[in-house]
């Protein structure tokens, strides 16, 4: 059973920085694309990093230059480095396996996490 598991939210003041991470279990972690969404109040879920498996990293415009998503294979592990928060970065943040075409096998769903709650005040 694959399991996702966010942790590192918090509240932070505008300027300060904060690492999430995302353990991952029940899964070949290591040959799986990886992502990091988050949801504000009102809003829809967006896409704000993603890497694959050969470490090649995509950011969305908001958080280019200030977020840095990487991944541990060793221990199943997949981060969010955030610098410089903004209030407009306060977001519950999820990781995502989505589904896909991984090591031969096709997985047709995506598996999320719980969220943690990121809080920047100003």
């Amino acid at each position: 059973q694959v399991k996702l598991v966010e942790s590192g939210g918090g509240l932070v003041q505008t300027g300060e920085s904060l690492r999430l991470s995302c353990v991952v279990s029940g899964t070949t972690f290591s040959i799986m694309t990886m992502e990091w969404y988050r949801q504000a109040p009102g809003n829809q879920r967006e896409l704000i990093a993603s890497i694959t498996a050969d470490g090649n990293t995509k950011y969305a415009e908001p958080v280019k230059a200030r977020f840095i998503i990487s991944r541990d294979n060793t221990i199943n592990t997949l981060y969010l480095q955030m610098n410089n928060l903004r209030p407009e970065d306060s977001a519950v943040y999820y990781c995502k396996r989505p589904e896909g075409q991984y090591g031969g096998q096709y997985f047709a769903i995506d598996r999320w996490g719980q969220g943690t709650q990121v809080t920047v005040s100003s």
